[in-house]
């Protein structure tokens, strides 16, 4: 649901970046939830960068990283589980969208319980819990 709630809002606000949040121990940087959700608002619109990344001075990882045209930000630390937050900003005021998981992945397994049991009626390749959830 966040990530078709931040599909609607980049229609309207022009200028977003994503922090993907993760345990420690999680190898993958960003994550697949984080960038699933920058391909799906660059087929909204790529956000308004008002520094292009080869002129920022100082080291260019500090940014984080270029996924289909967003900055999306990893953090592992011990605690999170997976949280997932988009930030969308205009002059003097911002708005965030943030998911998290909790203390467990339960939320993960729930969707993809979800999902097996509607697989049946599903022709072709469904990407997103929300769409899914439209198309079951």
């Amino acid at each position: 649901m966040a990530q078709a709630a931040a599909a609607l809002v980049a229609r309207h606000l022009p200028q977003w970046e994503i922090i993907d949040y993760a345990s420690a121990s999680k190898l993958d940087a960003p994550s697949g939830t984080a960038r699933e959700l920058a391909e799906r608002l660059a087929a909204v619109r790529h956000p308004h960068v008002e520094v292009p990344m080869e002129q920022v001075a100082g080291t260019r990882e500090a940014r984080g990283a270029t996924v289909a045209g967003a900055q999306i930000h990893s953090l592992r630390l011990p605690s999170f589980v997976v949280s997932t937050e988009v930030v969308f900003a205009l002059p003097d005021e911002r708005l965030s969208i943030r998911h998290d998981a909790g203390g467990t992945a339960e939320p993960y397994v729930s969707g993809t319980l979800l999902a097996i049991r509607a697989v049946r009626g599903i022709t072709g390749l469904v990407r997103g819990l929300d769409t899914l959830m439209l198309s079951a």
